[in-house]
């Protein structure tokens, strides 16, 4: 196999990237935390409930201040836990009230989430570092995944803060006061990334990042690109160059709406809730306090693990928005969200498994839900769908107020056996997808062609829907099938499945395998950005993918910066998009790519 870059002076290239097979861990027992209530507010709704808004925060949200004994001790009490537990049950919200910390090292693991609870990312400083590194996995950092830091000011003690992730990693809202290192230590392979709404005022170093998506942030310039790094309403982005060397650069991002944050105003919870920005370009909260609104947690309904999905639904159903806090959650039935503005936020990497094959939450065709922060998991028994967000034959104008769908992950297998034939509809017109990895298994438990079958990862069928950072990986089928009108993506990043057995399992009638990101043979008008899809067919290495992409071939249907790979030579791709681009070939690990399309 090619090596991978070995230091800063890293050329932009990069080698194989490869996940080995790594067994669950068992999850240790959880700590003792510190919680906190939430105080009623006079601007929650007046109309009786049988259920309650507010309340404890649970045993798994560990707040801080900076008066608080010992927060390295349980810092690194948490991270000895979760450092390797990429399949174990603990979860953890991690919040720092504002102030000034000092002299820490915030070592993140699995499931582990750390963020400020002021409203700008200012009013909370650490002077130390917020550290992803791969250590636990001998140097490779492709399996760092579910983790995220927001809302926080780092000082790094070096000057360079590490965050060394791959997918279903957010790094939002940030203020780093130096550097970033987006590489693990030794340079191993890495394949991420995301960051949104962050200021760094430093250089960020990719180095052996093989891609990554930046947005709407402020940057003080950046290394070093290997396959395919995309930005959008970057300042001090690279300017576009793709492929030599690989940036693709949008000036603005047409459509964003910042994550739902959980911040204090005195001693009292609430869930800050960011407008609407078109042709954003720089952070959101540069000036000062962010626009937007903010809810008090009287108005959610505070979930803990174990609670029934019917409560769930009750507490919908009696107006109150969802704050799962961090565990698993099984479902018996469909979380339903029929009210507009619904906000469903998840800590810690909440997790929703659906039992006896529901679907696990179903978004009504109405204005402004907005989705965040939590992991549906595959139960054993098929779901036909795991996340639809509208009805079949939706329809309604949502481009005021569209709903959002941001860090919400998708996982078929690994943690155990899992099945969903879809796993994310989109329906309504106008959602905005941002930040979602949609990932069918290839290590841990359950993993097999047809012991975790997932035929389709996302399926768009709504007009003028947006995606901000796409991730799908791995499924039997299409990865990505778009039937809507007027769809984009800004940056798509895909591995085909690993594990087919013969080239018969993935022929697609005469076409020699599905394609990563289908375009719907009707579509009139598409456009994407930075796309890539990956090829490791190390079960079976003599299969031929024919594209990449598939898309019909007329002037409203375009593309920018696609590539595609062949790890290692262990598959290969005939073409990019359509019959055009050229082949992979050998075991060179080179991206073939297409500059514009048509």
């Amino acid at each position: 196999m090619p090596s991978s870059p070995t230091g800063p002076g890293a050329s932009e290239s990069s080698g194989v990237r490869r996940r080995t097979l790594l067994g669950a861990a068992a999850a240790a027992p959880l700590l003792s935390a510190v919680t906190s209530a939430a105080s009623a507010s006079t601007d929650s709704p007046t109309s009786p409930r049988a259920l309650p808004g507010g309340g404890d925060l649970g045993p798994n949200v560990i707040v801080f201040d900076p008066s608080t004994a010992d927060i390295q001790a349980r810092l690194d009490e948490i991270f000895r836990q979760q450092e390797s537990a990429q399949f174990g049950s603990g979860r953890y919200a991690l919040f720092f009230k504002p102030g000034t910390y000092h002299g820490l090292n915030a070592q993140l693991g699995f499931y582990t989430s750390i963020a400020g609870l002021g409203l700008s990312p200012d009013d909370t400083t650490i002077n130390g570092d917020v550290t992803v590194d791969a250590g636990w996995f001998d140097g490779n950092a492709t399996q760092n995944f579910w983790r995220s830091a927001e809302n926080l000011a780092l000082v790094p003690v070096s000057g360079t803060n590490r965050w060394a992730v791959s997918q279903a990693a957010p790094f939002r809202r940030m203020h780093v006061r130096g550097s970033l290192n987006l590489a693990p230590d030794g340079y191993g392979w890495a394949s991420g990334g995301y960051i949104a709404d962050s200021r760094i005022d430093g250089q960020v170093g990719p180095y052996s990042q093989q891609q990554w998506y930046t947005r709407d942030s402020s940057i003080g310039g950046w290394l070093n690109a290997v396959w395919n790094m995309v930005f959008s309403g970057v300042e001090g982005a690279r300017p576009q160059s793709f492929p030599d060397p690989p940036y693709t650069t949008l000036d603005t991002t047409p459509v964003s709406r910042e994550k739902p944050f959980l911040h204090l105003e005195g001693d009292e919870y609430r869930v800050f809730l960011p407008e609407k920005r078109t042709g954003a370009r720089g952070v959101s909260w540069g000036n000062g306090t962010p626009r937007g609104t903010s809810l008090p947690l009287s108005r959610f309904y505070v979930a803990q693990p174990g609670v029934p999905a019917a409560t769930l639904n009750q507490a919908l159903d009696e107006g109150l928005n969802l704050l799962l806090t961090p565990g698993v959650y099984h479902l018996d039935e469909t979380l339903t969200v029929d009210r507009a503005d619904t906000v469903v936020l998840g800590l810690g990497y909440a997790t929703l498994i659906p039992d006896n094959g529901v679907t696990a939450l179903r978004v009504a065709d109405v204005d402004g839900v907005r989705l965040a922060g939590f992991l549906v998991d595959a139960g054993p028994v098929n779901s036909a769908t795991l996340l639809e967000i509208g009805p079949q034959g939706a329809s309604a104008d949502h481009s005021a107020n569209p709903t959002t769908v941001q860090d919400v992950f998708i996982r078929i297998g690994g943690a155990g056996p899992g099945k969903a034939t879809t796993s994310m509809v989109v329906n309504s017109r106008h959602t905005i997808v941002d930040h979602t990895w949609v990932w069918r298994a290839d290590h841990g438990d359950g993993v097999g062609w047809e012991t975790n079958r997932a035929d389709y990862g996302v399926v768009v069928n709504g007009d003028d829907v947006l995606a901000t950072g796409l991730f799908v990986e791995h499924f039997n089928k299409y990865d990505v099938q778009w039937n809507g009108q007027r769809g984009r993506t800004i940056f798509f990043q895909n591995e085909k499945a690993y594990d087919a057995p013969d080239q018969a399992a993935v022929q697609n009638g005469p076409v020699k395998g599905y394609a990563a990101y289908k375009v719907g043979d009707h579509v009139t008008e598409h456009e994407g950005w930075g796309l890539g899809s990956y090829c490791y067919y190390n079960v079976n290495p003599s299969i031929v993918q024919h594209h990449g992409f598939a898309a019909p071939d007329r002037a409203g249907v375009r593309f920018h910066g696609l590539l595609v790979v062949s790890l290692g030579g262990n598959g290969q791709y005939e073409c990019v998009i359509n019959d055009t681009g050229a082949p992979t070939s050998g075991t060179s690990t080179v991206p073939s790519t297409v500059v514009s399309y048509p």
